[in-house]
This record gives structure tokens, sequence and C-alpha cells, in this order.
């Protein structure tokens, strides 16, 4: 519990990463912790992901986790390729019991209140609200957390730099993931970097 805390506090926003290409895995770690953001979660998307999560590893100050874990045989190779917390689209009993015997941050996801209430019986209470804006935005989150108030949560799916602040003013919201920090196409370090800076910026 503690150890997910403390990622979600890390930083407002943790970028969720796309990289299909392992060479860029050190510059964009680089740029991104240069600029504010030391939280990294690599979505296992790619067939590069893991040695992207290997390389991203090797950077001073980087968090780096694996995000579209999916099973147990997702956690034990992103763990294996360095991975220091998971995060997950959804949230079943097998993977949450397997993160809890690897002892690795675990943040599943969840969109309605059979979610977030089956993890509260596996002794959960941070999560991922996602895919955050499909789901009815932040007024269906708010509707949430009327029954859920002492949970916390990281938006994700849809979230910008504009719409950031507003989820980030929800007291249960301690960081929001965003997708548009590292677009794809041709690798610009320093617009990452300014990226990062920006959404550092943000206010909880």
């Amino acid at each position: 519990m503690k150890s997910v805390e403390k990622v979600m506090r890390a930083a407002p926003v943790i970028p969720v990463l796309v990289i299909e290409d392992a060479a860029h895995a050190r510059p964009i770690a680089e740029a991104l912790v240069a600029g504010g953001l030391p939280v990294l979660e690599v979505t296992l998307r790619t067939e590069s992901a893991l040695e992207v999560i290997r390389e991203m590893a090797k950077v001073e100050g980087a968090i780096v986790g694996a995000g579209t874990v999916l099973n147990a045989d997702d956690l034990a190779r992103a763990q294996d390729a360095g991975a220091t917390f998971i995060v997950s689209p959804g949230l079943t009993k097998k993977l949450a019991k397997a993160a809890d015997a690897a002892d690795i941050a675990f943040l599943p996801g969840v969109a309605n209140a059979s979610d977030i209430m089956l993890g509260l019986d596996l002794g959960l209470r941070h999560f991922k609200f996602f895919p955050a804006v499909a789901n009815g935005g932040i007024p269906a989150l708010k509707s949430l957390l009327g029954p859920f108030g002492k949970i916390a949560i990281c938006p994700t799916g849809g979230v910008t730099q504009a719409t950031a602040a507003e989820w980030l003013a929800i007291p249960q919201v301690l960081c929001v993931g965003g997708s548009w920090l590292v677009p794809a196409g041709d690798l610009d370090a320093d617009a990452v970097r300014a990226a990062a800076e920006a959404a550092a910026a943000l206010v909880r």
C-alpha cells in the first residue's frame, strides 16, 4: 500500500508510454525525469516493452513500472526486466494475489462500484480510474467517490494537459496518467522535457 502511494505522490502526472524503439528508451526517460516526472509507466503493448523497461531502469532518478499488465506472467516478466510497480487496465483476484506474492506496488484499473468493492475486499485502496473520460469523466468519478471517499485514484484515459488540473482538484486524485507527453513518431527530447515541465507544474 505505502509503496503504491509513494509512486502516486511522486509527481502529478505519470507518463503512459507506448515505445516501439528501445533505442529511444533512455533519452525519453532522461527527458521526463529532467522535466520533473520520475514515475514512468511503460505499457506492455509493444515487442520492445521489456527492453525499454530495462533501459529506463538505468536512468538515475527514474521510477519505472509496467502498464497493461494482464496476468501473473506479464507481472513476472515485467518485474524481471526491472519494473518496480505494475499497472493493470482492470482487476482480477489472480493478479492481485500475484502482485501481493511478488511484493510489488500494484495499481489496478477500476471502472465502476463493483470493481472498487472487489479491490477493497482484496485489501486494496489505490486504483486507476480507467478509461477515465469514456467512463463518464469527472462527474462519474465524483459520483463513485460518494460511497468510496477513502480510496486514492489515478484517472487515466483521455486526460490531457488542459484537463489534468480539474482532475487533480479532486482530493482523492493523487495523480493522473498521461499519454500526451511523448507523441508517436520521431523523438524530440527537448519537446518531451518541455511537456514534462508543464505537467510537473500542475498543482494537486
